[in-house]
């Protein structure tokens, strides 16, 4: 069979390309054809283009590059006629995505949803086009079942695609147990600070983090970067400050650290899963600030840590509130108030147990492989 896949972000990448393994366990001959990164190119995909030319974050972002990403879907729509696949498997990544799916259906090809736009959150409208144009839509998060349910759609609930990423055996891993040696790191306990993939998430995010750095001297800051952005981008923070960076080494990174500071997004989950007591923050142009809390409703919180809880597990310090006052507070509570750090592991040991029980992916393919025939 073929299959046209697209992903538009890290996260995507990650879990599409576990995806693609799954399938391929079913059908060997899978030929996939792909909008994605280097994980997804590993699984055996042709990529057409790489997700950094794709990732723009923000409303104000979005808008200055509208004639960019007009111009990909018009590139992705003639691509995808050419290579006529049997199955469109859209990864999250909604803006782009649902815009492919009402093209990919009005050419009679079936399309499979992995990963649901968070529609509860913001754009509830979009189910209607979700009804319309998606055959098979699966969601990640235990909530999303009923949410699509009281909105008269069945969807396909498959556990969160993370546990099969993030190994029980990380921590017993050689590669967490050789990470300070590799990265030359003294023996000062380790804050991780990870600042996102975009460069508007790095530029908005990043210099905040590195003011802890002089302010708790008895630890080590290692900066998680990503080898698609250019040295430069970073550089021109990281040059006052004495830290390490390391590429490519996430989990090891998270699994060494006492503590970490997380931009919001897929990395707080990661974090969570793995133990590590976290700070959650959040920033963007002022504008797209505004757009997002006029059009976010009903949601109390905006890590998935604290969504899927249903609770306060970590600070998220958003916006104005992530300031150096607040982080500094924070960080004190995640590294030293031991009750807190307890309380934290406890809520992280309870969230594990409700993303479901490690085979996303392959439940995932299974729907997929459904839906094709096979």
């Amino acid at each position: 069979m073929k299959y046209y896949i697209i992903a538009g972000e890290a996260s995507g990448d990650l879990h599409a390309s576990n995806l693609m393994k799954a399938i391929r366990q079913r059908d060997p001959e899978a030929d996939f054809r792909c909008w994605g990164g280097d994980l997804m190119e590993a699984a055996g995909g042709e990529i057409v283009k790489h997700y950094k030319e794709l990732a723009f974050m923000g409303f104000w972002e979005v808008f200055t590059h509208l004639d960019t990403i007009l111009r990909n879907l018009k590139i992705c729509q003639t691509d995808m006629l050419l290579f006529e696949p049997d199955a469109v498997i859209l990864v999250d990544y909604p803006g782009f995505n649902l815009r492919m799916a009402k093209f990919a259906k009005e050419q009679g090809m079936k399309v499979i949803y992995y990963i649901s736009p968070q529609i509860w959150a913001w754009k509830k409208g979009r189910i209607k086009k979700i009804k319309k144009y998606v055959d098979e839509m699966m969601v990640i998060l235990p909530f999303e079942e009923q949410f699509y349910a009281k909105n008269g759609m069945k969807v396909h609930y498959v556990g969160h695609p993370l546990l099969d990423a993030v190994s029980k055996d990380l921590h017993d891993s050689d590669e967490v147990r050789e990470f300070r040696s590799r990265y030359a790191l003294d023996d000062r306990e380790i804050i991780a600070l990870l600042p996102g993939s975009r460069k508007q998430e790095i530029t908005a995010i990043l210099p905040q983090m590195l003011e802890m750095v002089p302010l708790f001297p008895q630890y080590q800051f290692v900066v998680s970067v990503v080898g698609w952005q250019p040295e430069s981008l970073y550089e021109k923070y990281l040059k006052k400050y004495p830290v390490k960076t390391v590429s490519g080494s996430v989990y090891p990174l998270l699994a060494n650290a006492k503590a970490a500071i997380v931009a919001s997004g897929t990395a707080t989950l990661e974090t969570a899963m793995i133990g590590t007591p976290e700070v959650v923050c959040y920033a963007a142009s002022e504008l797209s600030y505004i757009i997002a809390k006029q059009l976010v409703t009903g949601i109390r919180f905006i890590s998935l840590v604290n969504l899927i809880m249903d609770k306060k597990v970590v600070t998220e310090l958003i916006q104005h509130d992530y300031n150096t006052r607040h982080l500094k507070e924070e960080l004190l509570l995640i590294t030293e108030d031991e009750d807190y750090i307890a309380a934290m592991k406890e809520d992280y040991r309870q969230l594990y147990n409700l993303l479901g029980d490690g085979s996303a992916s392959a439940k995932a393919a299974e729907v997929v492989l459904s839906a094709t025939g096979i």
